[in-house]
């Protein structure tokens, strides 16, 4: 099969509070906020993009943040918990960092080798940071989290389904995925086993449906490079029977949905042309960037949306 797939492009998750979120994922989290603009579906709601220095595919986290949302419920049909990559000896460091600023660590424990801290956002967004040996990418950080320590970008992500069957034929015979292990009702997908990648099958036959809400995943986007593959696809899904969207364009990539059989939904977007075409590398999110088509409207936009800041030196 042609590689058409490359890994995990971004997760994007429904949240609250615009500034908390801002300050969990670029300030407790040390995430670098690479672009700021507003959902282009309801454009009178941000968008933020949480990665690393440049927001390179397979390191963005990105939020829709809905003040006054009320918290969503963990459960199948949901990607239930985001899995972040850190550094073989970077347990007790971010252990000891989440506690000193108030989040609560529910488990610390070992999977596939490897240790994870399980915690939650300020929205009850399931988070896992897992140290590896295995990620030579280098994060982002300031000055507040030591660089060997920085989160790399993601590790995996988790899908809680009543059955794994179609959802594994989907990854294995048309997403360029691989079986690679299993944990009790843990089944672990990968392509060359490299973090950025996996994929875990968590099986609840009878496990209660989540509700979509604050603190939910919206959606998990996969990788592919460019336009031509992603079209691609698109016809090869479309052939096998699930409701492809048009392509989209969302600025700094482009994009189509469709749900697997799960019901989770899943986007494949283009790693390019990425985030630094509407602003220099130094000053990646530092301002509200909107689609052309909206830009008229910007002052109606900005008016309605709630003023955001970033105060690194609070988190340091």
């Amino acid at each position: 099969m042609s590689p058409s797939i490359l890994g995990i492009h971004h997760i994007t998750a429904i949240s609250g509070d615009p500034q908390k979120n801002i300050n969990f994922y670029a300030g407790i989290l040390g995430l670098r906020l690479v672009k700021k603009t507003i959902n282009f579906d309801a454009p009178d709601v941000y968008h933020f993009y949480f990665g690393d220095a440049l927001g390179h595919p397979g390191t963005v986290f990105t939020t829709f943040p809905f003040p006054g949302a009320r918290r969503g419920l963990k459960g199948i049909g949901e990607v239930t918990h985001t899995a972040f990559s850190i550094g073989k000896d970077s347990i007790d460091f971010w252990e000891e960092r989440l506690k000193r600023f108030g989040v609560i660590i529910s488990d610390r424990l070992t999977r596939f080798g490897h240790p994870l801290l399980r915690f939650e956002d300020q929205d009850g967004m399931g988070i896992e940071l897992v140290a590896n040996a295995e990620d030579e990418r280098m994060g982002w950080t300031f000055e507040g989290i030591p660089l060997p320590h920085a989160i790399k970008g993601f590790y995996g992500a988790t899908m809680a389904l009543r059955s794994k069957d179609l959802t594994e034929n989907l990854l294995l015979e048309h997403l360029n995925y691989h079986f690679f292990d299993q944990e009790g009702y843990r089944f672990r997908y990968g392509l060359d086993g490299k973090p950025g990648q996996w994929i875990d099958i968590l099986q609840e036959p009878k496990g209660q449906r989540g509700i979509q809400s604050a603190g939910s995943v919206h959606h998990l986007a996969f990788r592919t490079p460019n336009e031509m593959t992603q079209l691609e696809m698109q016809q090869s899904l479309i052939k096998l029977g699930f409701g492809v969207t048009e392509v989209r364009d969302r600025n700094y990539f482009k994009s189509i949905y469709f749900r697997e059989p799960g019901g989770i939904l899943v986007e494949i977007a283009t790693d390019v042309p990425g985030f630094a075409i509407d602003e220099d590398e130094a000053h990646l999110g530092t301002s509200l960037r909107l689609p052309a088509w909206v830009e008229g409207k910007r002052k109606q936009i900005e008016s309605s949306l709630p003023p955001v800041t970033f105060q690194p030196e609070n988190y340091v």
